[in-house]
């Protein structure tokens, strides 16, 4: 049960900040020993975090149905990562990016670039100023976030920032295109485990998407409370702090 208790405050938490998720879960599973890993599990915890941003952003769902615009924005911005991660996952090129040198070099050379992207005084927002151009843009650069330590948030909010938008509206757009995202991740896991010979959902399943959600849903509100008032420095010296002891522990 703490075990749960943990990867879902891992998901809840990293998915949403720009600091990466992915990179979390795989070196706490490096470094520990948890029992109770499995492939419903990770998808337990991914429907989460799909079940809490849609949650928290249901009028702006509720707002697709009249703004069209926005919706195919939104899903076109998405596709990329969408058919590229499942072309790596088909030819099990993924798991080639799942070590530890990469997860460090990626965590700090992306924080840097966050760094970069965060310092200048944009002013865009999503409601005039997010155009086609814009959301085809972001979602080349949400390619990048399939490799461990770049984060999808993270990248999003930078090619967000580079674009010239607003911190707020930078996080809002990286929230609305992670929709898409996780209920892909979470339709493709539950078709494999539903296409699996050994079909076994729990008690721990439900607790770990309970948990996950109640996260994941503190992390979205806390966090577009933050940005309006701060910058992104705690994230980024957070990232910079990490790649070093990553790479300090790869390559000693």
């Amino acid at each position: 049960m703490i075990e749960v208790l943990i990867l879902s405050l891992i998901q809840g938490v990293t998915e949403f900040l720009p600091i990466s998720s992915s990179s979390h879960l795989i070196l706490f599973s490096k470094f520990t020993n948890f029992q109770n890993q499995s492939l419903s599990l990770d998808v337990s915890l991914h429907i989460g975090s799909f079940l809490a941003v849609i949650t928290f952003f249901y009028k702006d769902l509720l707002e697709f149905i009249r703004n069209r615009d926005l919706f195919i924005k939104i899903l076109i911005s998405s596709l990329p990562v969408m058919i590229l991660g499942f072309l790596l996952v088909q030819t099990n090129l993924i798991s080639e990016l799942r070590n530890i040198k990469v997860i460090g070099w990626m965590t700090l050379l992306f924080g840097l670039l966050l760094y970069i992207s965060d310092k200048f005084n944009m002013n865009k927002n999503i409601g005039a100023d997010f155009t086609y151009r814009s959301a085809i843009i972001i979602g080349f650069f949400q390619m990048i976030s399939l490799i461990p330590g770049v984060s999808r948030s993270g990248i999003s909010i930078t090619a967000a920032r580079l674009l010239k938008f607003n911190r707020y509206d930078a996080a809002k757009i990286s929230f609305l295109l992670s929709i898409p995202t996780l209920a892909a991740v979470s339709v493709f896991g539950i078709n494999n485990i539903l296409s699996s010979d050994n079909i076994n959902i729990s008690s721990l399943n439900l607790i770990s998407i309970f948990l996950s959600y109640v996260f994941s849903l503190i992390t979205i509100k806390y966090f577009l409370q933050y940005i309006k008032n701060f910058n992104l420095d705690i994230f980024i010296i957070y990232r910079v702090i990490l790649g070093i002891v990553i790479l300090a522990f790869a390559y000693l």
